[in-house]
């Protein structure tokens, strides 16, 4: 099989790229970047470059995005261009190669406001029946490119599988006021619990979504980490998330304690990967009890990929906030 992996020069693409060189899987890689793991340099605005890139492609792995980061420093309009014409220029041109299946990376960001609940409400369950409500241009375009994937299963019989990541990425938190209240390796540990997976499972859930698709036609999954939590913890978390915690992973206290680590006060949402899991035959290896007992060990808590990928940023110049311009 070939497979045409869209962003190669990003986090997910690269970890794409460098699985499937492993498994002896024919990988193309596309990108505006040049890197190792590029093939053709090029943008996913131009059609005859895509058309060019999709000869002797079986699968389609569209990782390529503006992000989060970039809405504060790129216009409306590029969000529309790259995220909604660029993922409707590859389903095109994959419809015309004959492409037996197109998986997208989209992001838990589709659902917006409905992950904030108010403040004496239970945290958010949030399943794949949860209607997004996207709060910025990212999530706008994020989901219309889910509804364009859903388009051309339904009127061209093209096999999509649309997979909202939650936070995998490694450099710092957006947020001024969250860096500064937490070490970053405590506040990515803390985010394991509902909303952050490491990239080893973020990968594995693409490939079996390539492999998965042509039977399932078309589906949307939820791609997160195995929280600890149930339906029942809801109330609570709201506003004693320590306490939750301790009840359902109670040797976390020690290693926190050892590190001068702290729990946040209160978890507002959950990203619940039960689907995935199920449809996709997905068994993801690191949650939040995992990367504890790896702590406790003094291991690096991060898969071998995601250590070997590392971190890339997502502008090339600084600014005097810290890492992202927040809009």
């Amino acid at each position: 099989m070939a497979i045409l992996v869209t962003g190669s020069a990003g986090h997910l693409g690269e970890a794409l790229i460098r699985t499937c060189r492993e498994s002896d899987t024919g990988a193309v890689g596309v990108d505006i970047k040049r890197s190792p793991f590029t093939t053709y340099v090029g943008s996913i605005l131009e059609r005859t470059f895509i058309r060019r890139c999709m000869a002797g492609i079986d699968a389609v792995v569209h990782a390529a995005t503006l992000h989060k980061p970039h809405v504060a420093t790129h216009p409306r309009q590029a969000f529309v261009d790259t995220n909604i014409t660029g993922t409707l220029n590859l389903l095109e041109e994959a419809v015309a190669a004959g492409v037996t299946a197109f998986v997208y990376t989209s992001t838990t960001s589709v659902y917006g406001r409905a992950l904030t609940p108010a403040r004496d409400a239970p945290a958010a369950w949030i399943t794949e029946d949860v209607s997004p409500l996207p709060k910025n241009i990212y999530g706008i375009t994020k989901l219309a490119a889910e509804q364009l994937c859903e388009l051309f299963h339904r009127t061209r019989g093209l096999p999509c599988v649309v997979l909202r990541t939650s936070r995998f990425f490694p450099e710092l938190d957006d947020h001024r006021q969250t860096r500064e209240s937490y070490d970053d390796l405590n506040l990515k540990t803390n985010e394991m619990l509902y909303r952050r997976a490491d990239l080893a499972d973020v990968t594995s859930a693409h490939v079996l979504a390539v492999q998965r698709a042509p039977a399932l036609g078309f589906g949307r999954y939820i791609v997160s980490a195995t929280t600890p939590f149930e339906e029942e913890d809801l109330p609570q978390l709201h506003h004693d998330a320590p306490a939750v915690v301790r009840r359902r992973v109670p040797e976390y206290e020690a290693v926190y304690a050892s590190r001068r680590w702290s729990m946040f006060p209160a978890i507002d949402r959950v990203y619940v990967n039960d689907r995935a899991r199920r449809d996709l035959g997905w068994t993801p290896h690191y949650d939040f009890a995992r990367v504890v007992d790896r702590l406790r060990a003094g291991a690096d808590p991060r898969s071998a990929l995601a250590i070997a990928v590392g971190a890339k940023g997502y502008h090339a110049e600084t600014f005097a906030d810290g890492p992202y311009p927040v809009e």
